[in-house]
């Protein structure tokens, strides 16, 4: 396990997907996983679906889209909705998870966020559908591992400013 501290929080990785995670992949099986795990006072604050709306949101404004869009060919929806996550369809969700998923004609990648213990996790788990597929992803997989720890962050503080403006009476 790897960790990269940004400031007031350190962000983990782990190689290995914990059983909590593994049970709601959605996948019997994947070529590819990570996890990014964060801890937070405000972990419990928000549902895992306002984490991932936090998280992926951003995302979609500081160059998500062209990764997963242009170099990735993930099908995303133009918008968010209500069954949409930054164009991620919302699969499954339970109470301390949401799994979204998006596919392109050479994988599938499903994002989980996971909430438990004071602590907010982000699991990417990617199914290579045709050969070619390590050759695209594990090149944008550096990448990745690099931005996944500013989208913890970013949610982090989006989740952590929330709750200020909701003390202090004031909309966010």
């Amino acid at each position: 396990m790897k960790s990269l501290d940004r400031g007031t929080s350190t962000v983990r990785r782990e190689r290995t997907a914990p059983d909590a995670i593994r049970s709601v992949s959605g996948f019997e099986r994947f070529d590819y996983v990570d996890v990014f795990t964060v801890s937070s006072r405000a972990a419990g604050d928000r549902t895992p679906e306002e984490w991932a709306r936090a998280g992926i949101e951003a995302a979609t404004r500081i160059g998500g889209q062209f990764v997963w869009r242009t170099l990735l060919g993930l099908r995303l929806e133009r918008e968010s909705s209500p069954d949409h996550v930054g164009g991620w369809t919302i699969a499954d969700r339970g109470d301390e998870w949401i799994r979204l998923a998006a596919s392109s004609w050479f994988m599938t990648a499903h994002l989980v966020f996971r909430i438990d213990d004071g602590q907010a996790s982000i699991a990417t788990i990617i199914r290579y559908d045709l050969p070619i597929a390590p050759l695209i992803w594990l090149p944008v997989a550096v990448a990745h591992r690099r931005a996944l720890p500013r989208l913890l962050h970013h949610a982090e503080k989006a989740v952590r400013r929330t709750n200020t403006s909701e003390r202090e009476g004031v909309v966010a």
